[in-house]
């Protein structure tokens, strides 16, 4: 999804302002998208490749709470030199590798093997994707007529709680925090 925004940008320039970026005493230099040396990598062999890159870089991968894909052979490569750096950007989910990361884990499970971790690693949560508890009940206050019933299914137990306790005081509607295995019959 990340790679499909990214061509938007580049093919309709026109339909964004890069103002600020050009204005003098900004700090801008122009189109961010316009460096030295840009590359998307849309196949997996394309992004191993990143791997065989010494020289400094910026790598930019989708898995956020690092559960998988292609940023995990990156991290093989990067996390035990300490001249890198590892950017979490944005919350991490209760046992994920990002938060163990997060939490000063001193190794990885990556592949079978441990990874010692000597990057620095950098928690920007304020780029999380995850709306919070005011913005989730902004949306919910916008609903055209209350449901019957809302369910809560993603979350740590205690902001899952939190928000069933706002969604019944603020709504007054039936709100419940889904638990493994519940079952709801659906469409009744």
């Amino acid at each position: 999804m990340a790679l499909s925004a990214t061509d938007l940008y580049l093919k309709h320039k026109e339909d964004h302002d890069l103002e600020y970026a050009r204005e003098e005493g900004s700090g801008g230099k122009g189109d961010p998208l316009s460096v030295h040396e840009f590359h998307l990598t849309r196949s997996v062999e394309e992004s191993k490749a990143i791997n065989n890159i010494k020289t400094p870089c910026i790598i930019i991968s989708a898995s956020g709470m690092v559960s998988g894909g292609r940023v995990l052979h990156h991290l093989v490569q990067r996390l035990p030199d300490a001249r890198n750096a590892v950017i979490l950007a944005g919350f991490q989910a209760e046992g994920t590798r990002g938060r163990a990361l997060q939490e000063g884990a001193k190794s990885l499970r990556l592949y079978g093997q441990d990874v010692p971790v000597c990057a620095e690693i950098v928690e920007m949560g304020q780029f999380s994707a995850h709306a919070g508890k005011s913005e989730l009940l902004r949306w919910l206050a916008a609903l055209p007529s209350p449901p019957k019933q809302t369910y809560l299914t993603h979350g740590e137990p205690a902001a899952a709680q939190s928000l069933q306790a706002a969604i019944s005081e603020e709504f007054q509607w039936k709100a419940a925090v889904a638990r493994y295995l519940d079952t709801v019959p659906v469409g009744e």
